[in-house]
């Protein structure tokens, strides 16, 4: 059966998070696939909607039409109507006038007028099917007043119809709406302006399952722009809502209709070819393989259907379609943008846009729709990817994605009731440097001189802070402080440290991969943390770094911290928003003796600040705390805990607690081992601190971001070091003041223009 020239039945009802999705295949329809546009259309879906329930309508062909909640409870309402009207039989004779002979002679014209309203025009055109019940109810009532008596007797039953008519219709959102949108104009327009007003619709491109929206844009506050990949992002400020809005504009969804088709075309061709375990397994590798092959497919389809294409068109479309295929379709884009830090997809897929944590603007609400399809896909992905089973048995998924310098958390059902949700953790592609951190408040010259003093003199240390307080980035930083001739063995279940950037600078680091905290399937090829940390005591002579000491290797880590086996510093983060947390956490959690948590000697405490009860979170360095050694049961009862710095809020600074400095032990065993005054110490802790200051304020000064980066951050430092070690050569003491000036002297002239060049 057809009605308007489509197919009644070619349609689906899709369940995504929660929803239903009436969708319809418009790709054989000799129609417009538009409610605004084409009467055809609406009459398809009203008569469909009559039989199927729906939260939205998808109209699909190369572009897929996306009509949302609201606009398909006005059709459901309007095909409620007409079902309503049918059964009420409201054209027959009853409802047409009054009883007797002399009535009989206005019913056919009424029955055609009631007719042509509630079963014609309902469905093709709803919104004239009520203008013209106005005009029929206007005209009849002017008849009547001016009529005979007879007239009024076989009148006044059909005026009842037609009111009975109009209140139903004016019970519908449709027609509520097309009133207020009326009363705004001089005069009525044409009917067609009303739907294209009610019915703006989201387009997007068939082969992409996610939707984009854009809804009350010009309501939002703009607070930056950028570009990610060739797609543009936005950032806005909701007036109703604490978080603030990421819209992201992929190029895909902005393309000719004739890209669109070549796209389209060249998806189908290529979804013949499924490449193994091996290449999806290689996926960054091979990308630039498929894009080659995607090039020359799409080339082929444009010819074959007379679209002309550029050489720059023809490779941003096999760019697209790769992204869609052996890519992470729209969630690449996102995980391209190196400002986000956090990428999550709740359960159930689809109900919730995905949010995000921005660097500078905190958590933010995307304007990503994600599909249950697309988390499908997703989780083929990622098992052929890690090798690791996802399912009910093994609800838990923990994995790098390497070629995205990512880590994925994924969890499914039942240990997700609601079905499969993601998070994502990006990582910085290059280390954050002391000197960025001094740029970004993140702490004080004074604290960044006195890290790197402590690193320099072998002090084990621990890094601990929330979740989100920077606690890693921080380790990453002071890696950076070690001495570049010294070995580094770092120890991590999730490769958040950029080890290859740093063996690219010049470091001498070997990285373990330890078994995944949180991974429910155990495989025999992961190592747990304490055996992998054994076996890096067995390395040989190395600093060792710990990404995060969670369980078991604790006691590992501190056997190495007591016999000095790890050789220069050890260095590990853990989780916690104190000193005494940390002893807490490390000695009754962790069932470390107190006599081996005494091993450590530094507690760096960092954490998420809210000035004044802002909405806004602000990372800072909180807290420098001395672990002393002669206390017995309680560090905090027994003085064993010595606040070096402080943070004070009221000022936003860490400041030095001169006091405490009379009773640390530490620096007493810094100035036994290393000969140093405690005088010198300060000075060459200045020296370092002001060094970094000076690296800031050159790059404030020239608007050069990447002076501070690692790269030149660690050639900075390795000169300080180097020109005190020679004035040591030849003087046999150091004057800090002269090799900080000789230092300085050498960024501005040397190391300042060719940052620049670059």
């Amino acid at each position: 059966m057809e009605i308007g020239g489509f197919k009644v039945g070619d349609y689906a009802v899709r369940d995504e998070g929660g929803k239903r999705h009436l969708i319809f295949d418009c790709k054989n329809c000799v129609y417009s696939a538009s409610v605004a546009d084409d009467p055809a259309c609406r009459y398809h879906l009203t008569t469909i909607l009559s039989e199927a329930e729906a939260d939205l309508i998808v109209l699909a062909d190369v572009y897929e039409r996306v009509y949302d909640e609201q606009q398909a409870k006005m059709l459901s309402e309007i095909s409620a109507l007409k079902q309503q009207f049918s059964i009420e039989s409201i054209w027959s004779y009853k409802h047409l006038g009054g009883q007797g002979k002399e009535c009989e002679q206005y019913f056919s014209g009424r029955h055609d007028t009631v007719v042509k309203i509630g079963h014609d025009l309902i469905a093709f055109d709803p919104i004239m099917a009520y203008l013209t019940l106005l005009k029929e109810i206007k005209l009849e009532k002017t008849k009547m007043s001016e009529g005979e008596k007879d007239y009024e007797k076989c009148t006044k039953p059909y005026i009842n119809t037609l009111d009975h008519l109009r209140n139903a219709f004016e019970q519908t959102e449709l027609i509520t709406r097309t009133k207020n949108f009326i009363t705004k104009m001089s005069q009525i327009p044409e009917t067609s302006k009303v739907y294209h007003s009610l019915f703006e619709v989201e387009v997007k491109p068939a082969f992409i399952g996610s939707r984009l929206l854009f809804k009350e844009m010009e309501k939002l506050e703009l607070l930056d722009e950028y570009g990610v990949k060739e797609s543009t992002v936005q950032i806005f400020k909701h007036p109703h809502k604490t978080e603030n809005l990421y819209f992201i504009n992929p190029p895909e969804y902005t393309l000719s209709p004739d890209k669109y088709f070549v796209m389209s075309k060249t998806r189908e061709v290529v979804a013949g070819y499924k490449p193994g375990k091996t290449s999806l397994s290689t996926v960054a590798k091979s990308r630039s393989y498929f894009e080659r092959v995607y090039e020359s497919t799409i080339k082929d389809v444009a010819k074959s259907n007379g679209v002309k294409l550029s050489q720059a068109e023809i490779k941003e479309l096999a760019q697209i379609v790769a992204r869609y295929t052996v890519g992470y379709g729209i969630l690449e884009l996102l995980l391209s943008d190196r400002r986000l830090t956090d990428i999550y997809l709740d359960s159930p897929i689809g109900q919730k846009p995905a949010y995000i944590v921005h660097s500078d603007f905190g958590q933010c609400q995307t304007n990503i729709l994600y599909t249950e399809r697309e988390a499908s896909s997703l989780n083929s992905k990622l098992r052929a990817m890690s090798g690791r089973p996802f399912d009910e048995a093994h609800p838990v998924l923990d994995f790098d994605l390497p070629d995205l310098d990512t880590r994925v958390a994924a969890i499914g059902p039942p240990l997700s009731p609601d079905g499969t949700a993601f998070a994502f953790r990006l990582h910085k592609v290059t280390p954050w440097t002391l000197p960025q951190f001094i740029d970004n408040n993140f702490m004080n010259p004074l604290a960044a001189g006195l890290i790197s003093f402590l690193i320099d003199n072998q002090s084990s240390m621990l890094v601990t802070g929330s979740r989100g307080s920077g606690k890693t980035s921080l380790l990453g930083s002071c890696l950076l402080e070690i001495l570049q001739n010294a070995r580094i063995i770092v120890q991590e279940d999730t490769l958040e440290i950029p080890v290859p950037y740093l063996k690219k600078i010049g470091y001498n680091i070997q990285r373990l991969k330890t078994r995944s905290p949180i991974s429910v399937s155990k495989t025999e090829s992961e190592v747990a943390p304490e055996e992998a940390l054994r076996t890096a005591l067995r390395l040989g002579d190395s600093a060792l770094v710990l990404g995060e000491v969670r369980s078991k290797e604790a006691k590992v880590l501190y056997e190495a911290m007591r016999v000095g086996a790890a050789g220069n510093i050890v260095i590990g983060t853990i989780h916690g928003d104190s000193a005494y947390s940390v002893w807490d956490r490390v000695v009754n959690d962790l069932d470390v003796p107190n006599t081996s948590f005494k091993a450590t000697d530094i507690v760096i405490v960092a954490r998420p600040i809210r000035f004044s009860g802002s909405l806004k979170k602000h990372r800072r360095l909180v807290q420098v705390t001395e672990v002393k050694k002669h206390w017995i049961s309680d560090p905090e009862q027994e003085g064993g805990l010595l606040d070096l710095m402080l943070y004070d809020a009221k000022k936003d600074t860490l400041e030095l607690m001169e006091d405490n400095l009379k009773e640390s032990e530490l620096f007493d065993k810094i100035s036994r081992i290393s000969g140093l005054s405690m005088k010198e110490i300060w000075e060459d802790i200045r020296m370092r601190g002001n060094a970094k200051a000076f690296l800031v304020e050159l790059k404030r000064e020239n608007k050069l971001p990447l002076l501070l980066e690692s790269e030149n951050s660690s050639a900075a430092n390795n000169k300080l070091i180097l020109f005190k070690e020679e004035q040591l050569q030849e003087k046999g003491k150091i004057d800090y003041e002269a090799v900080l000036g000789k230092w300085k002297y050498w960024v501005k002239n040397s190391l300042l223009p060719s940052v620049a060049k670059t």
